[in-house]
């Protein structure tokens, strides 16, 4: 999240930091979503494969999804009318609020949910992405000449195997303190200036020679004549330019001239169970440093988090570990002190406008193997990709399964020629049940399940045509950022 001084509910006692605040995400227009050959919606159109414009406002939800999210993810926010969109697009309604100190814009619900695959818990949650706004105006530049042939991530440690879920097989699990003395030196606090203001949030090393990971929505106000500072643990402050970020899984790498320092590990999310224990670490409301504990609430939280123009989804890890404004970019850290996940975005009660307010106990983060897929490809090209199906979703559609397009939405057809789901068999009007034996109920859910995978992924829907059913194969097309 982050905090913004422009913004309502800034203690005025406290004159270290923002108060938490973030902007809440306007609603998409009504209509239907498009994701299409390029992953991308267009308001008030139907969405190819994964995500379109939005739709009419529909009723709010009444469950918990993954934050940040287009409504998937933990929010819940008030979808809009009828319309199409594809899945992962956009949410039309605000759901969660950015966890980094700039004003994020938040995560919101498309449509109210029916039966959901993945159990919802908390009625009507806003969606917030944790970061903070604070005020004032600079310049950072983007990084060309800082893409490497070979990220060169930290590979995890091959002495410490894992079973299939949980932590290592055979290792004593470290205490919270000794947790906190390993990560804490390589957790940064990162201040964004721009024409909107100051957005503060957090961000980690990944490399030796000063590459750093955070949100996009942490760094996104300092594009085009902003400036970027990062702030270490021993007080010391760099200034960091841009070497590539994504709306899409809202990642951002940027770069510090620094050697010798010491990078995280990004651990394997996909072994990560429900129970295992975490510590969320960064700088909520400005207080660098801050250590919170808890344990992996859920997973596959469909979160869809940003504006109409910017919004990510997310396969989120859901965490009751304290996160607020000022979070967004730090470290979910497991027991061992590996990453498997990105803070990014926390659910609000009903009533909450995204600019105020803080930890309800449902937090949303980016799967470690997410980020680290997204982080290598912008080291690497300065740009990300992510997959698509190449089919307009129906938002207005309610009943079992998520429904394509019927019909064309402003010159984009429901399925696209020759694309992965026409090359499957899928057709306009067909109702796709699940994924991979994942049940899906809404369109982001179906979105941000595609998006978890990677381009040249094979998937199995399982598709209804009319009173019959059959499952199909569909190898993921690529679209860029």
């Amino acid at each position: 999240m982050t905090e913004q001084d422009q913004q309502p509910g800034q203690p005025s006692d406290v004159p270290l930091f923002a108060s938490p605040s973030t902007r809440p995400l306007p609603g998409p227009s009504a209509g239907s979503t498009a994701q299409g050959a390029q992953g991308q919606s267009a308001p008030g159109q139907d969405a190819p494969g994964q995500g379109g414009p939005p739709e009419q406002p529909r009723a709010p939800r009444s469950f918990v999804h993954a934050p940040g999210s287009s409504t998937p993810a933990v929010g819940l926010g008030a979808e809009q009318g009828p319309s199409s969109y594809p899945p992962g697009f956009p949410p039309q309604q605000p759901l969660s609020t950015p966890l980094s100190a700039t004003s994020a814009p938040q995560v919101r619900v498309r449509r109210a949910p029916r039966a959901l695959s993945v159990g919802w818990v908390v009625p009507l949650v806003v969606l917030a992405l944790v970061a903070g706004l604070v005020g004032g105006v600079l310049g950072a530049r983007w990084s060309a000449d800082d893409h490497l042939a070979d990220a060169g991530l930290p590979a995890i440690p091959s002495s410490a195997p894992r079973p299939s879920g949980g932590a290592a097989a055979g290792t004593a699990e470290a205490s919270v303190a000794q947790i906190a003395a390993t990560v804490l030196p390589s957790v940064v606090s990162i201040e964004s200036t721009g024409g909107d203001g100051t957005a503060t949030g957090s961000g980690f090393v990944l490399r030796a020679d000063g590459y750093l990971l955070t949100n996009n929505h942490v760094v996104a106000g300092a594009v085009g004549g902003g400036s970027l500072t990062v702030t270490f643990s021993d007080g010391h402050e760099r200034r960091a330019t841009i070497v590539g970020r994504t709306s899409d899984y809202d990642l951002a790498v940027i770069k510090v001239d620094e050697k010798g320092l010491t990078p995280l590990v990004l651990g394997r999310s996909a072994d990560v169970v429900v129970g295992d224990p975490v510590v969320a670490i960064g700088a909520p409301l400005g207080l660098a440093g801050t250590v919170t504990t808890g344990i992996v609430s859920a997973l596959n939280r469909p979160v869809s988090a940003g504006d109409s123009a910017d919004t990510a989804f997310i396969n989120a890890i859901q965490t009751d570990a304290a996160i607020n404004p000022g979070n967004s970019g730090g470290p979910l850290v497991d027991a061992e002190g590996e990453v498997i996940g990105i803070n990014s975005a926390i659910a609000q009660p009903p009533g909450t406008n995204g600019t105020t307010g803080g930890s309800i106990g449902l937090g949303f983060a980016i799967p470690s193997d997410q980020a680290r897929r997204t982080a290598e490809q912008l080291i690497e090209k300065g740009h990300a990709t992510y997959p698509i199906i190449g089919v307009l979703l129906d938002q207005a559609y309610v009943g079992e399964g998520v429904k394509v397009a019927s019909k064309s939405q402003q010159g984009t057809p429901p399925v696209t020629p020759d694309g992965p789901a026409d090359r499957a068999g899928i057709r306009s009007g067909d109702v796709i049940l699940s994924i991979d034996d994942r049940p899906v109920t809404q369109p982001d859910e179906l979105i941000v399940a595609i998006r978890a995978h990677t381009p040249g992924d094979t998937v199995a829907l399982r598709v209804r045509t009319g009173p019959d059913e059959r499952t199909v194969r569909v190898v993921l097309d690529e679209s860029g950022s």
